[in-house]
Order: structure tokens, then sequence, then C-alpha cells
């Protein structure tokens, strides 16, 4: 019962920090290139009432894929609209990539230092953080409206062309929904994620080589 009620616990606070992190992060980049839309509707904030969303953060649980809310931006308060919507769009899964790096980092460190309880739930903490940062990124990169990597599909696609695209984005975003529903995207997104979480390793391999040798 008490490893039940730890899991519960480790889930609810990466979801309670990633998703946050995720949207602030598009409403901030937006902020910095001139739209205050999202600022102004009070989306650049850490606070995770002000961005989760029940459907997408059930199947963050479920499947380690989801959403948040959609941070409102006006790309007429850019000055290049597409650059402007890419790199606004961009930010949310960098932060998680980012934040999966960090996390990583951090459970190696725990890792190391299991020696009581503690230190073990920690690292099991920090671990999820690593899996569900990069579910997270990995989903929302998917060159599919509504999600982020659409909005950075666009520099390379014609506008008026991309405006049709987005006339039937509720549309193709309830596909999507059934074909992660369905399970049909499990495996060429379960080979995304395994394949970040192995390149964070990797580059984390430093702090191993630190660890030991100071051990």
């Amino acid at each position: 019962m008490n490893d039940r009620i730890i899991g519960i616990l480790i889930h609810g606070i990466v979801l309670l920090t990633a998703f946050p992190v995720h949207e602030c992060s598009h409403a901030l980049a937006a902020h910095w290139m001139g739209d205050d839309t999202a600022k102004d509707q009070g989306r650049m904030t850490l606070n995770p009432l002000k961005h989760l969303d029940l459907f997408g953060t059930i199947f963050m649980l479920i499947g380690g894929f989801g959403w948040a809310k959609a941070v409102p931006i006006d790309p007429r308060n850019f000055k290049n609209r597409k650059v402007g919507m890419a790199l606004s769009a961009l930010a949310g899964p960098i932060s998680n990539l980012l934040m999966a790096y960090i996390s990583m980092i951090l459970c190696k460190i725990a890792v190391y230092n299991s020696t009581n309880p503690y230190t073990a739930a920690l690292s099991k903490l920090f671990l999820y953080a690593v899996f569900l940062n990069v579910g997270l990124a990995v989903f929302n990169l998917l060159p599919i409206p509504p999600l982020d990597g659409s909005r950075i599909f666009n520099l390379i696609l014609p506008e008026k062309l991309y405006f049709k695209i987005m006339r039937y984005e509720n549309i193709i975003f309830g596909l999507l929904f059934l074909a992660v529903f369905m399970g049909f995207l499990d495996r060429p997104l379960g080979f995304l994620r395994t394949s970040t979480v192995q390149l964070m390793d990797s580059i984390s391999r430093w702090v191993d080589i630190l660890i030991l040798k100071f051990m």
C-alpha cells in the first residue's frame, strides 16, 4: 500500500511540474517575441491549475503521452508570423527535454546514494520525471494539428496550405485521439521515447564518471 501511495505522489508531483513548465515556456517565448496574449490571460505562470487539461492529464498518466490547455498566442504580434509561431511552439518541448536531462542527472546522483528509503524514493521520482517529460516532448513534436510540431512544420509549408489544414484541426485531433486510444501510435512513440531517454543517459555519462571517481 505504501508503495502505491508513493507511486501516486510521484506521478502527481511530476505532472504538476512538467505541464506548467511546458505551457509557461510557450507563453514566455511569445512574450519575448512581442505577444502578450498569454501573459494577459494569466498563462505565464507555473501555477498548474492554469494549465492542466483533464483528458490530457489522464492520457499522460495512463499512456505516457498527453497535453495541457493550449496557450493562446496571437501571431499578428510577431514580426514574422511563421517564425514566431514556430519558436513559441518549440519552447514547450525544449523545456521538457531540459527538465528530462536535469532529472536524469538528479536520478543518477540519487541512485548512487540510495542507501536509505528517502533517496530511493527520490531516484524513482526523478526517473519518472525523465520518462514523463520525454513523453510529453515527443508527443507534442508530432507534426499534427494542434500539437506543437504542426506549428514548427509550418515553416516549410506554404501559408495557404497550412491554414487550409488548420480548418480541420478538430477533426485531425479527433483522429489523433482515436489513434492513441487504439494503440496505433504505441510502437513509434515508444521507440522515440526510448531513444530519447537513451540519448539523455549517454549525454549525462559525465555524472557517472565523476561520481565513481570520487566515491
